[in-house]
């Protein structure tokens, strides 16, 4: 016996589409339906807050102008 969690969308004629894992072998099976009564909503999350970081140059002698990078070739 293998329990699988998901969720899934019922059409208006009362139908659903289930996505099985590749190790149920083709066939017949007995299944059953458990349907939790009430709607799944998505909870809104709150944004990611990240905390500031110093920008500058590392070194005055490092300002990675093109010049610095590259070769007169």
């Amino acid at each position: 016996m293998k329990a699988i969690t998901t969720i899934a969308t019922v059409t208006t004629d009362g139908k659903i589409t289930v996505q099985l894992p590749p190790d149920i072998p083709a066939g017949e099976h007995q299944i059953v339906v458990v349907i939790d009564e009430k709607l799944v909503t998505k909870q809104k999350r709150t944004p990611l807050k990240f905390s500031s970081y110093p920008y500058g140059l590392v070194s005055e002698s490092c300002t990675f102008r093109r010049e610095d990078l590259y070769a007169d070739d």
